[in-house]
């Protein structure tokens, strides 16, 4: 009995403690919340001053769901299930810290509004945006979706496609996709989110894989191998050959064939890739072998006899 009256005595004591830290902890989110003393009006309220974005809203999914299936009260106030209660922005519209507002020229902390669409979108592809570079960099949802309007075909994007929205940031990347040999970005044959994870990722560059390989194998399986001989560099990475986003060379190459190859290999041999000279004072100004392809053609990885030198 004494021991059931211990027991009793223990979980009071905790549950005053956890009541008073929530208590305390309430001030705190209420002073961050511009909508903690105000209440919802409904959308018809909000329609009647905000006419165009009513117009818009209504094409878009976050509309659909929350004004034909909402999955709590929340969600049926529609324009508050994300701005919070209307009350106070009703009563005083010049004031922007009544409600909360999605656009960097409203003034709504940057956390405060991301907070609003982790709500509901934490998890799954967002697993690691807290820690990731973008949000380190106090990149708000707002800045890459409009919730408010369809602008593009999938993911609420302010542009008309993934790649579009991430160039108006990327712009050295935007420049290197209008080189010469470049991946088929600009074309529309893929986006920016088939190898990087914009919400976050646990490995370099926002890689969706652990390597580059492992992306770049995602396409070009061919290259995977296992081969009986290995190309060392390909094995180890391919940006040791390969520029990821465009180059002027062919087929993505850092440099020029052979200069790609003779980064690494010596400069002379009895394989016609030594240098010519007019004459013994003059500088190298011409190789003679164009291409080592040309003989070594499975460059990636050989299975052949004679497969060490990378021969078919």
């Amino acid at each position: 009995m004494a021991k059931a009256y211990s027991f009793l005595r223990a979980c009071a004591v905790l549950s005053s403690v956890l009541l008073m830290g929530l208590a305390s902890s309430a001030p705190a989110r209420a002073a961050d919340d511009p909508t903690a003393n105000a209440r919802y009006v409904g959308e018809k309220v909000c329609g009647d001053c905000h006419d165009t974005e009513k117009g818009l809203f209504g094409h878009t999914q976050h509309a659909q769901i929350f004004r034909e299936n909402p999955r709590n009260d929340v969600e049926k106030m529609v324009c508050e299930a994300c701005h919070g209660p209307g009350s106070l922005h009703v009563a005083d519209t010049k004031d922007k810290t009544k409600i909360i507002g999605f656009s960097r020229e409203w003034g709504t902390p940057v956390a405060r509004m991301n907070a609003q669409c982790l709500g509901c979108h934490d998890g799954g592809q967002r697993m690691y945006w807290k820690g990731s570079i973008h949000q380190k960099n106090q990149l708000a949802c707002s800045d890459c979706h409009n919730p408010m309007a369809r602008f593009s075909l999938n993911g609420l994007m302010k542009k008309p496609s993934i790649t579009e929205t991430c160039q108006s940031c990327h712009q050295q990347q935007r420049m290197e996709f209008r080189k010469k040999s470049h991946m088929p970005l600009p074309e529309g044959k893929m986006s920016c989110e088939d190898c990087h994870n914009p919400h976050g990722s646990s490995n370099k560059r926002l890689l969706k894989a652990d390597t580059v390989n492992e992306i770049c194998y995602q396409c070009h399986a061919e290259k995977r191998g296992p081969f009986l001989w290995e190309h060392a560099p390909v094995r180890e990475n391919c940006l040791n050959c390969h520029e990821q986003h465009g180059s002027n060379n062919d087929k993505l190459l850092r440099t020029s064939r052979p200069m790609i190859c003779m980064d690494c290999h010596n400069l002379t041999g009895s394989m016609g890739h030594t240098f010519r000279t007019p004459n013994a004072a003059a500088a190298p100004v011409q190789l003679l072998g164009r291409s080592c392809q040309n003989c070594h053609s499975q460059i990636h990885g050989s299975n052949a006899p004679d497969g060490d030198r990378f021969r078919r």
